[in-house]
């Protein structure tokens, strides 16, 4: 996927959401879990179309088709929002912070909790860095 992922009309958000609920799943069980219910070759359009996005990816048992999240939700995300800091804010990721605790996004327990993960993952990469260097 590239780091501008591409925008997803609303039916494929929705099979989004399912494919990344589910983990693993057939466009028979989409179909049936979507609200509406659109055609077997709509779905399959759908998700041709978030393969050809990179969105996901899928695997053949029998003769059945098995889709799976290319990427974690997560990832996604942050690629997402990471093209909104660019657009918006000229790559500042503080601004972008700033601006959501002055519209009252971020309660003091989520930015507690966000320090907390920044120092982990600090943690985690300066372990990683070390590493390599231990082996040799």
């Amino acid at each position: 996927m590239t780091d501008r992922a591409p925008d997803l009309g609303e039916l494929e958000r929705e099979v989004m959401q399912l494919v990344w609920s589910a983990g693993e799943t057939t466009a028979d069980e989409i179909r049936e879990r979507l609200a509406r219910k659109p055609k077997e070759s709509t779905v399959r359009t759908v998700l041709r179309r978030l393969e050809d996005k990179g969105y996901v990816a899928h695997t053949v048992v029998g003769r059945t088709y098995v889709f799976r999240a290319a990427e974690a939700r997560p990832r996604v995300a942050a690629r997402a929002v990471k093209g909104i800091v660019d657009w918006l804010c000229d790559g500042s990721v503080e601004e972008v912070l700033v601006g959501m605790v002055d519209a009252r996004m971020l309660d003091r327990w989520t930015l507690a909790r966000l320090a907390e993960r920044i120092g982990e993952a600090r943690e985690q990469h300066a372990k990683a860095e070390t590493e390599p260097a231990k082996r040799e």
